[in-house]
Parts: C-alpha cells; structure tokens; sequence
C-alpha cells in the first residue's frame, strides 16, 4: 500500500515570505505549475490512489485537485479536515519573517520556525469562519508548537487513514510545511532533536510504501 505526501505548490505567502499558518491564501502561479508537475511525476507512478485527504485551506486543496486531474483521477473521493492545516503561527500570522528577525533575532525565529516544542507569540483575538463552525473551543488554536501540530495530525492517521491502508487502499494526503512535517516525524519516529533533517518542500512528492503491519518498506521522493 502507498501514501503519497505533497506539499502545496508555492503560496502567495511563501513568495512573500511572511507567516501564514490558517490564513487562507493562494497559490501563485508558479505553485499551480509545480503542483502540475508532481501530478505528472506521481502519473509517471502509475500510482492509483482510492481517498484523498487535504486541509480546509485552498492552497492544499488546489494542489490536491491539479494532481488529481494530471492523474486522471479527479473522481477519487476527497476528505477535507482541519487536521491537516498549517501549523497555527499565532500573532506571527501576516508578519514578514525578515522583519521579526530583525525585531527579535535570528536565533529566536528558528526556533519559531523549526523548535518542536516552541510556541509563537499568542493571538489575543481568535478570527475562525464557518468552516471550523462544528469545532470545539480547545481545537480552536491560539498558536501552536509542532508538538501541538503532531497531536491533532495523529489521530487522523489513525483513525482514518491507517484503516484505509490495511484494507489495500492507496492514498494522497496534501497537506502543508508543518502538518506533513508533523506526520512524518510520527511515520518515522524522527527524535524531538533531529526536526532540522525533515525537509518538506513545495510540490514534492514524497512516496511511503507500507507492509500489511504499517511499516515502512520503502521511502523515495518523486
């Protein structure tokens, strides 16, 4: 059984180069390009893929749908869950991450950035819309460390996506940057201090292949 992870093309904000956490942003048009090309990459694959799953955030969902269509395969059922959003950046979402370096230091917004247990600056104001309506209050982040991140990633592989695998299924998951690096660590069971060698980049397709015990038997990028 495979489990395809993708990133989402290049966002408006990766462009940027600001935060964007669950800010709902675009793609740009080079990221439709390169969520083009890993469709074609993953049609090189011959990879049939029976559920799809992506974030509320229409960066992933576009990229999830272009591979799809490269794919030939737009009609395999897709489950949108805010479990696979971005990381929540707190009061850094819209800030531009030069200028926070330069305001609070280099050293302090790696640690923003790639800290497993670090959490930004809180949001004192939460701003959801509807689609997060049928959400508890304590799912409702005000910012999140990856820590946070991996305990709401977790339970969607487990009771969603693990069952589809066992039962044959092949799978697309298009998530973002932290999510992916969220499960990722879980899948591989990457140390709290060995974050930096997980590397997600835009529109690279990332191929697990899973015995009938969920191990791991092969990972190779496409």
């Amino acid at each position: 059984m495979k489990v395809v992870l993708i990133r989402h093309g290049e966002s408006i904000a990766n462009f940027e180069n600001y935060w964007t956490g669950w800010l709902d942003v675009p793609l740009t048009e080079k990221g439709k390009v390169q969520a083009k090309n890993a469709g074609k990459k993953i049609s090189a694959e011959n990879i049939q893929f029976d559920a799809v799953f992506t974030s509320v955030l229409k960066r992933a969902i576009l990229t999830s749908q272009v591979v799809l269509e490269e794919c030939n395969q737009l009609w395999v059922p897709v489950t949108k869950t805010w479990r696979l959003n971005e990381r929540h950046y707190g009061a850094l979402i819209g800030k531009n991450k030069d200028e926070m370096s330069a305001l609070y230091g280099v050293e302090q917004v790696k640690k923003w950035r790639r800290g497993y247990w670090e959490i930004p600056p809180l949001e004192n104001s939460q701003t959801f819309d509807r689609r997060y309506q049928a959400l508890a209050s304590q799912d409702l982040p005000k910012g999140e460390s990856l820590a946070q991140t991996l305990k709401r990633v977790v339970p969607l592989w487990q009771d969603q996506i693990a069952p589809l695998l066992l039962d044959g299924k092949n799978i697309l998951v298009a998530g973002h940057g932290n999510s992916l690096r969220a499960l990722v660590k879980y899948l591989e069971e990457v140390p709290d201090n060995q974050l930096a060698s997980i590397a997600i980049p835009n529109a690279q397709p990332i191929v697990y292949e899973f015995d009938d015990k969920l191990q791991i038997v092969e990972k190779k990028l496409i």
